[in-house]
């Protein structure tokens, strides 16, 4: 299983840029950024500094969306750093939450999100893509590889990830709605005859190490409110009388408004309607023989990747443990004889 840290990028931007080179050593791979422009510094600039700094970790924003973000502009922004640094760069890209809303804009349409999926993974990727009679590529660029992961929680997302995209980035850690999201993403792979086993399934959460679990539920529940804004639609959608888990849309019942000036961050008033048991289901808490229980469970169900949410007052300790308590038995190095 891989490893991710999602970061946000909050000022001094030296300090963001120092947790990437730390999450090198600690053995991770990925270093995933918030893409939020209003609420914090661009991180299109950053990646440029992290990669420069570092030797092997790739970098990528989890999400970008195509509202804010032209795809022809995220296409060439991916392939110029490609360029720069080596094939070093992924994009999670989705419907738009945070970045949207803030602009009091609306997140984009499946088939809007589809055609952007469809128009980076070409140009970014060394293709062509047809605008009206005209095509367009990055001639600069054609040795560029990046691969796009759609974020999803609903039917119509999933099923566009294993349709489309390389990959699906879960922004929930709760097995039950992960085995079914996954089963989701396979299925529409395999009906688009693709093969389902070379996407990606990458699961993001919060994670927590220490033996205060009261603490930390108070410190992750921000991250239920976060993913209520995403069930909020699917609910408004499908009502709660699909086949959407009962797992990911009960708890919403009590949500009344987000304020998106808090957003992502420990002590969010928004998140007040969010119960223990859901911030301790959708995130990984405890003591680091709890983390690797639950990232076994996780990596069972098809997870190849968990990325870490490290919002919260234990960033230090739970990034030690992850290097030395916990990366090293899911990923284990073996012996230099047996």
């Amino acid at each position: 299983m891989d490893f991710g840290l999602v970061l946000q990028n909050i000022p001094p931007v030296w300090q963001v840029i120092d947790y990437a080179r730390r999450a090198e050593i600690a053995g991770f791979d990925n270093v995933w950024c918030f893409d939020s422009h209003l609420l914090w510094q661009e991180s299109n600039v950053i990646f440029s500094q992290m990669l420069s700094q570092t030797h092997r970790i790739t970098v990528g924003p989890m999400v970008t969306n195509p509202i804010t973000r032209d795809p022809t502009v995220t296409a060439s922004t991916f392939a110029t750093l490609n360029t720069m640094f080596g094939n070093r760069t992924a994009i999670g890209i989705g419907r738009g939450d945070s970045a949207v809303r803030v602009l009091n804009g609306a997140p984009a349409k499946v088939a809007e999100l589809a055609a952007a999926v469809t128009d980076i993974r070409h140009l970014a990727n060394g293709g062509t893509v047809a605008r009206g009679d005209t095509t367009i590529r990055l001639p600069w660029a054609p040795g560029s590889r990046v691969p796009v992961y759609v974020a999803a929680y609903g039917p119509k997302m999933l099923e566009l990830a294993g349709r489309l995209g390389d990959g699906v980035i879960l922004q929930i850690g709760d097995p039950h709605v992960v085995r079914w999201a996954i089963g989701r993403v396979r299925s529409a792979a395999t009906a688009a005859d693709r093969d389902p086993d070379s996407l990606q399934y990458i699961v993001a959460a919060p994670a927590y190490t220490g033996a205060d679990r009261q603490h930390q539920l108070e410190q992750c529940r921000w991250f239920g409110a976060m993913v209520g804004n995403h069930v909020a639609d699917i609910v408004s959608r499908y009502g709660t009388g699909s086949d959407v888990p009962p797992e990911l849309t009960d708890y919403i019942a009590g949500r009344t408004s987000y304020d998106y000036n808090r957003h992502g961050a420990a002590g969010n008033p928004s998140a007040d309607f969010v119960p223990d048991e859901i911030v301790a289901r959708f995130c990984v808490l405890g003591e680091p023989a709890d983390h690797i229980a639950k990232l076994q469970e996780l990596q069972a169900l098809g997870a190849t990747q968990f990325a870490v949410y490290l919002q919260h007052d234990g960033k230090e300790q739970t990034l030690l443990d992850y290097q030395e308590k916990i990366i090293p038995v899911i990923n284990p190095r073996g012996d230099t004889r047996t």
